[in-house]
């Protein structure tokens, strides 16, 4: 009797420490949920200080070398490659001969397109020579004059297909790719080297709207390659477009002579540099400030533990930092982080 009211005791000691134990979990973590609560009602956000600085007011845009020439050369008859007379990289000149086809078809339908020429020219001097005196009539002569000139074109179009056998290029250039080998057979239209002209180059580059108002085509343009920093180039525009794309950038092109050692190469990196190189004194934000894109015009500004959505009015594009005419202040705290979860007056927590 005494030891069963000794294992009551020590059970029911058990019990009380084991709820005493869940209850103190308990507090602590209501506490903890409590505390991360506090914590989640606010947006962590980095800023940045709206401030007055200097600015080079050239403007700077970036693209991609491309050649003024680039086209692709095709045979132009059916037949088995006999010859070709470049490799990738050669020079080559417009009208050039760049390989060779088997044209021993083509010369069989010449002859042939000779023959019946030679014998319809005959037919048309015994025809004329027999209405002179009378032994055949007008209708007759002219009827052998159009199998003469049917005669002749045909074998104009022979010797022009028999022609055909050499693959020639249209422009001057590289060549940059050969497609064929001794002993290949090409269908019509068969694609055989493709050529670059580098020695005039293209540049197109993206302006923003604030920009593009100040270019006119024939102006002149410093253009810089990322892989020679020591060489300036000067280009000119040809082309500015009338109608800018989603983001109201305006395609501009600009045409860049090679130099002497053909140095730029299609498909390098270039930067053009619009304006001139002075100095003004303005106010400035981070690009990363705006929402969305810049042209939206619209910043969060951290007020103690606020953030405020101002609507400003964007001016010059100056690379990472964009000019504000109005809307915010020189040393406003203006939020570069966290904006996609903000709304006006959204409490925020300012991290570094």
């Amino acid at each position: 009797m005494k030891r069963a009211i000794i294992t009551v005791i020590i059970i029911a000691a058990v019990l009380a420490g084991i709820f005493y134990i869940l209850n103190k979990n308990k507090a602590k973590n209501e506490q903890e949920t409590q505390e991360a609560a506090v914590t989640n009602a606010t947006v962590a956000v980095r800023v940045d200080t709206a401030r007055r600085q200097s600015v080079d007011l050239a403007y700077l845009a970036n693209g991609t070398f491309i050649p003024k020439q680039e086209v692709t050369v095709s045979a132009e008859a059916a037949g088995r490659v006999v010859r070709v007379l470049v490799d990738e990289g050669s020079r080559v000149s417009a009208g050039q001969t760049l390989a060779i086809v088997e044209g021993d078809k083509l010369n069989v339908s010449v002859a042939n397109a000779q023959a019946v020429f030679n014998n319809a020219q005959a037919d048309v001097q015994r025809f004329e020579s027999a209405y002179a005196t009378g032994g055949v009539t007008k209708q007759q002569l002219d009827q052998v004059k159009l199998q003469f000139e049917n005669a002749k074109n045909n074998l104009q179009s022979a010797k022009l297909t028999a022609g055909d056998v050499t693959i020639k290029t249209s422009v001057s250039g590289i060549v940059n790719s050969r497609k064929i080998e001794p002993g290949t057979y090409l269908n019509v239209g068969a694609p055989a080297f493709d050529i670059v002209n580098v020695s005039t180059l293209k540049l197109r580059v993206n302006v923003d709207e604030k920009n593009v108002a100040t270019l006119k085509v024939g102006q002149t343009v410093n253009v810089t390659a990322s892989v020679y920093a020591d060489k300036k180039f000067t280009g000119k525009i040809t082309f500015i477009a009338p109608k800018s794309d989603g983001s109201l950038n305006f395609p501009v092109e600009i045409e860049i002579a090679n130099n002497a050692n053909n140095d730029l190469r299609a498909g390098m990196y270039g930067t053009a540099s619009f304006g001139n190189e002075d100095t003004v004194d303005v106010l400035v934000i981070p690009r990363t400030a705006f929402v969305g894109s810049v042209s939206d015009n619209k910043v969060f500004v951290a007020k103690g533990d606020k953030a405020i959505a101002k609507q400003v009015v964007s001016g010059r594009n100056f690379g990472d930092f964009i000019e504000v005419i109005s809307g915010v202040n020189d040393g406003d705290q203006v939020i570069v982080s966290g904006q996609i979860n903000l709304f006006d007056q959204t409490p925020i927590t300012v991290i570094k």
